[in-house]
């Protein structure tokens, strides 16, 4: 009894041994099988797409200025203005509050603290945050819309408004996205979505 049993346990280690060669030899054979040539490998990578000011897709052609601006999300987010590839405002500098957001871009040093004192040539950079409207006044809308504006004059409580313009424009500015606070289309509660515009500024058309 013994002795079989002695021949059992050699049997079956045999047998597992062969298994496992009798697997590693398929499992090699399998992995050559299935490599993929390096021509067809080097297809599989990712393709970057290089961003440009701002974070463009496309590079701005000479005497444009490029530019991105997002509204403020509900009161929660607030907006961001790059110019040029400089971000001017966001909630990481904690330079945003409530109402509107504006960034007066030209060679001057200062900003300017009225809208009434906004020299010529200076590019305009409104972001609106939470509550742009409930205190403007009628003549306030009126130098917006002087600068360019389509919307400052139905600008009003928590609507979602980006726009870039300048003073005394010919036409109305190109460059201005308005969304109407509406509960029934809001995406969030009590605020519509957020807004965000880019492009690029012609440097002589304001």
């Amino acid at each position: 009894m013994r002795v079989s049993g002695v021949f059992r346990v050699l049997a079956l280690i045999f047998a597992t041994v062969t298994t496992w060669i009798i697997i590693r030899n398929h499992m090699g054979f399998s992995i050559k099988t299935i490599r993929l040539p390096r021509w067809l490998g080097s297809s599989t990578k990712e393709t970057q797409v290089m961003k440009h000011k701002c974070g463009l897709i496309k590079p701005c052609s000479a005497n444009y200025f490029a530019f991105k601006i997002g509204s403020g999300a509900a009161n929660v987010v607030g907006p961001t203005m790059c110019f040029e590839n400089h971000i001017i405002m966001s909630p990481v500098k904690n330079n945003v509050g409530r109402g509107l957001n504006i960034a007066l871009v030209n060679d001057i040093k200062h900003l300017v603290k009225f809208l009434k004192e906004i020299p010529e040539g200076a590019l305009v950079l409104v972001a609106s945050y939470d509550d742009p409207g409930t205190k403007m006044n009628d003549e306030a809308r009126k130098l917006f819309a002087n600068l360019g504006s389509s919307y400052a004059k139905q600008l009003g409580f928590r609507d979602s408004w980006v726009f870039v313009g300048a003073k005394n424009l010919r036409d109305k500015s190109p460059f201005e996205q308005f969304l109407k606070n509406n509960p029934k289309t809001n995406k969030y509660e009590g605020w519509p979505e957020l807004l965000e515009m880019e492009g690029c500024v012609p440097a002589r058309l304001f």
